[in-house]
Order: structure tokens, then sequence, then C-alpha cells
């Protein structure tokens, strides 16, 4: 009876041990698997990016404020600031960006991960031939390895952020950025551009600069003026003449993991380059290019 009776006992007290024990297994589990999931994040953090807070701004110029500007930057041909006309308002969500220019270095990992996109891999269709054409050379690009990758169309810098798991910025976003929170002339201030704050065509420098070469804007961001232009998401077309939001200029096609392959249309560009005027580094001043237009003088940076 004594022998029934401890039997009867050892069963109960293992079928509340067995659950007990599983449910703590799984709770340790779930614990470790929480642990887990935050070191992966934190390592995943960026710190090559910067959170930058949304809000809104005046994109654009006035067409009676063209006169001073053209004083300003002495120019003759007041032409060339119709692209920037009219001025209207922008707003832009919390967005993180690059805090540099995507560099050779970093570009050379994109294509050993996608041979794809590596020289001599890339369509006709896609590129004008120029494409990674400074590779070539006997130095290869770890010889100028922190220097901004050039000879990439935009097609390839779309490619290269989504494999980062980014983008490219809207050119909305680029102009709330490059302006650091500042209501001036260039990413820095008011001052005149010389030959310390950006690499410019006055600069003698005559080609392109390592990244970080120059003082960053108050965002941390640098070479928001100068070294090379840079690719924005957006199709190049007239400022609306009202207020708009950060929608990007054929959002579905860019935003379809092969979609951006059958975009046609030019595309914005911003920054000026070593190669550019003080117009060009002017934090309102855009320009156009086509996307497959792999040249020396445009690069890119990302955002997400």
């Amino acid at each position: 009876m004594n022998t029934i009776l401890l039997r009867a006992t050892l069963i109960v007290l293992l079928l509340i041990w067995v659950p007990l024990h599983c449910l703590a297994q799984i709770e340790s589990e779930a614990r470790t698997l929480t642990k887990a999931q935050l070191a992966k994040t934190a390592k995943s953090s960026d710190d090559s990016m910067v959170l930058v807070h949304g809000g809104t701004m005046h994109m654009g110029i006035d067409i009676n404020e063209i006169p001073r500007f053209a004083k300003i930057f002495d120019i003759t041909d007041t032409q060339l600031f119709q692209d920037e006309i009219p001025k209207h308002l922008v707003h832009v969500d919390d967005f993180y960006m690059d805090t540099g220019l995507v560099t050779n270095a970093q570009f050379k990992n994109f294509t050993d991960a996608r041979p794809q996109w590596q020289p001599g891999k890339v369509s006709s269709q896609l590129d004008n031939g120029n494409y990674l054409k400074h590779w070539m050379a006997p130095a290869s690009p770890l010889a100028n390895a922190d220097h901004p990758v050039v000879n990439v169309n935009w097609y390839a810098a779309v490619a290269y952020c989504t494999w980062a798991g980014k983008r490219l910025p809207s050119e909305a976003e680029w102009e709330y950025a490059a302006r650091g929170g500042l209501d001036a002339l260039f990413p820095w201030g008011n001052e005149p551009v010389d030959k310390t704050r950006a690499n410019y065509g006055d600069s003698g420098l005559g080609t392109t600069s390592p990244v970080r070469a120059f003082p960053a804007n108050p965002y941390g961001l640098f070479d928001m003026a100068g070294n090379v232009w840079q690719f924005t998401l957006d199709e190049w077309k007239s400022y609306p003449p009202a207020s708009a939001s950060n929608e990007v200029a054929s959002a579905t096609q860019a935003r379809d993991a092969t979609g951006y392959l059958q975009v046609k249309s030019r595309r914005v560009i911003r920054g000026g380059s070593f190669e550019g005027a003080p117009v060009n580094l002017w934090v309102d001043y855009r320009d156009s290019h086509p996307p497959n237009g792999s040249r020396e003088f445009v690069g890119f940076r990302c955002a997400k």
C-alpha cells in the first residue's frame, strides 16, 4: 500500500515538475532570444548615419529674388536660376542620412557581394561606358579607398543602397539635411566658399578628395557641398507651385525590387563637385543627370 502511494506521489510530482521545467526552459530561451535580438539590434545600429529630425522648410526661390542671388554669385545669365523657381513649402519626415559619401572601399565590398555590379558586367542599357573605369588603372580602387566612389550610374547607386539596407535620399531630404538647421547659403552658413570649407573649382585639387576631409555641417554631415555631385532618388522635374510633402517622384518604380532598372528619366543631383563654381555649392542649387551617366564627378550617399 505504501509502495503504491509512493509511486502515485512520484507520478503527481513528475506531472507538476515536467511542465514547470519546460516552461522555465521556454522562458529562458525567450530571454536568451530577446538578449540576442537586442544585441543584434545594437550591433546593426549604424554609427555612420545620423538621425535628422523632420520639419518644414522652403525650397526654391521667388522670381523677384533672382537679382539678389545673381549679384551674390556674380551670375550674368539669370536663366541659371529658373530651375529654383518657385519657392514652395515642403515637409520632411524624420530620416537617417549617411554622414559621408560612399567610398571606393565601401563600394568594393558591395561589388564583391554582388558580382553583377563589378566592372565589365553592367549592361550597356544601364551605363554610358564609364562605369568604374578608374578601377581599371593599375592602382585599383583601393588606391583611393577613402575617396568617394565615382563613375557609377544611378542604378548602381540604388542597388548599393538597397544592398546596405538603405535607399537614396529624396531631393527634399537631401536639401533639408544639407542645410543643417540653418537658413543660409551653404551648409556651413553664409561665409563665402573657399578652399578650407569645400573641394570645388578654385580649390586647385582638380579631383576628388578623401571623404570627411572638410568640416561637417551642424548635423555632422560631410561633403554636402563640393567634392562630387550626389544622386538623389527623385526624377528631374520643375518644382511644384504649391506646398508638398516628401513624396518621391517615380517612387513606385524606385522602391520596387527591380523596377528601378526600368527608370529612364533624368535624376536630380545636388551638392556641386571639385569642378564646380560657388553657385553649384549653394544649398538651393539643383541640376539633373541621366540615370546611366557614370561620370568622374558624380557619386552618392544613402539615407533610410
